[in-house]
């Protein structure tokens, strides 16, 4: 790499924007990760496997087969860590285009907090569970800031 190239994400670095880009970015994946764990959890808790060797600590054979099995609290969770890479991973794209576009750092704030907050409260209205349109209204409000960021993208930089 050459040097004016380095200066180049240098200066991205320097880009309060950016920064703020990256620090939502870093808040939701951790969150992503988090429902990994939560998953393996509820797994052990409810003993509930779909890989046969993960059952191996509960006796061979026939007796470690019953592990093999679906839970409903399981599924429950793994749905919501889907939901979480469907709506994430948009969004950590379409965000960065967004942060290249050079919008003002109080709106660029505003669309990655609502985000990382829509999907904080979604997390929470999946695994308490919370009455709907609880969980429904936090997916529409993060999927509407990704479409907000994805126009501002199309609007600033659009080259058909």
């Amino acid at each position: 790499m050459r040097s004016g190239e380095m200066a180049k994400l240098t200066q991205l670095i320097d880009n309060e924007v950016f920064r703020a880009y990256a620090t939502y970015t870093t808040i939701v994946l951790l969150k992503m990760m988090l429902m990994s764990l939560i998953t393996a959890y509820f797994r052990i808790t409810r003993k509930a496997f779909v890989n046969p060797e993960d059952t191996a600590s509960f006796g061979k054979g026939e007796s470690a087969k019953k592990y093999l099995r679906t839970d409903p609290d399981v599924e429950r969770v793994r749905r919501g860590h889907l939901n979480d890479l469907e709506n994430i991973v948009p969004f950590l794209g379409i965000g960065l285009l967004y942060a290249l576009t050079g919008p003002e750092l109080s709106t660029a704030l505003l669309h990655f907090r609502i985000f990382a907050g829509a999907r904080i409260v979604h997390t929470f209205a999946y695994l308490i569970p919370l009455p709907q349109p609880g969980r429904g209204l936090s997916w529409a409000v993060g999927y509407a800031v990704t479409i907000s960021m994805a126009y501002k993208v199309l609007k600033t930089a659009m080259y058909l």
